[in-house]
């Protein structure tokens, strides 16, 4: 008796793992019965997700060749090359966080300092923003930590800028959006878990600030003198749940849309 599993594009095999049975021995039976059907079917790679309730499985898939590939709160997924040449793509290489520049009508910035930071002698001044929540979009998660940090609710206009690099937390590397933003209200409301400090201050003196960091510095000033890059439609590619474009405005017109 075989496993229950899906094929791939890429004659990869993907375990159900509610065809496992309760008890180990059983698992181990059907587990080596499965990889002898699999490799005389000529497949490549065998993807072995093991849910926390079946942890107890670990150890005997580790001894059958599986090695670790990923984890995700309450699933482990194992995997075991079939074929030497085998493509095994990478999981979770990078953090994807959302920074907002946000300018009121009096040319004022909205700036934080967060209460956890390397040094606390003096505050450190910076925008607001975080990390994407899974399946969240740029624009819904920029927005939704302005509002989570300062209380201020915003409209997205564009997206400015983005930076890219490496040695982030847990060995990852990070991509971090810079966005525009219109604020819809003003009165601030702090994070007390998160932010000790936050404040409409002035553009010029934050730009003039020798405690403000050259990359905040930067980002602000290209917020000022670029129009960014809007959100766009894009009719007939993936749908606004699960996709999310920013596309520049043609500024002449050229061939079909």
């Amino acid at each position: 008796m075989i496993l229950e599993s899906v094929i791939d594009a890429y004659d990869g095999v993907t375990v159900d793992p509610r065809s496992y049975p309760a008890a180990a021995e059983a698992f181990v039976s059907m587990l080596r019965e499965s990889l002898d059907r699999w490799r005389s079917d000529g497949r490549r790679l065998v993807w072995l997700p093991i849910p926390l309730e079946r942890a107890l499985f670990v150890p005997f898939a580790a001894s059958e060749g599986f090695g670790f590939h990923h984890t995700r709160g309450d699933i482990l997924v194992m995997y075991l090359l079939l074929a030497a040449d085998a493509v095994i793509p990478p999981y979770a290489t990078h953090n994807v966080g959302a920074g907002g520049v946000v300018i009121n009508d009096r040319n004022e910035l909205l700036v934080v300092s967060e209460r956890y930071r390397r040094s606390t002698a003096n505050p450190h001044y910076k925008l607001p923003g975080g990390s994407l929540e899974p399946g969240e979009h740029i624009v819904d998660c920029v927005m939704r930590e302005i509002m989570e940090e300062t209380g201020v609710r915003t409209r997205f206009r564009a997206l400015v800028c983005f930076r890219h690099w490496h040695g982030y937390r847990f060995g990852t590397s990070d991509i971090y959006f810079v966005c525009r933003l219109e604020p819809l209200t003003a009165q601030i409301t702090i994070h007390q878990g998160e932010i000790s400090e936050c404040m409409w201050m002035p553009i010029e003196e934050y730009l003039g600030r020798e405690d403000i960091h050259l990359f905040n510095k930067r980002i602000v000033r290209a917020a000022l003198s670029s129009d960014g890059i809007p959100a766009a439609d894009l009719p007939g590619y993936g749908t606004p749940e699960t996709h999310e474009f920013f596309i520049p405005a043609n500024r002449e017109p050229y061939g079909s849309p």
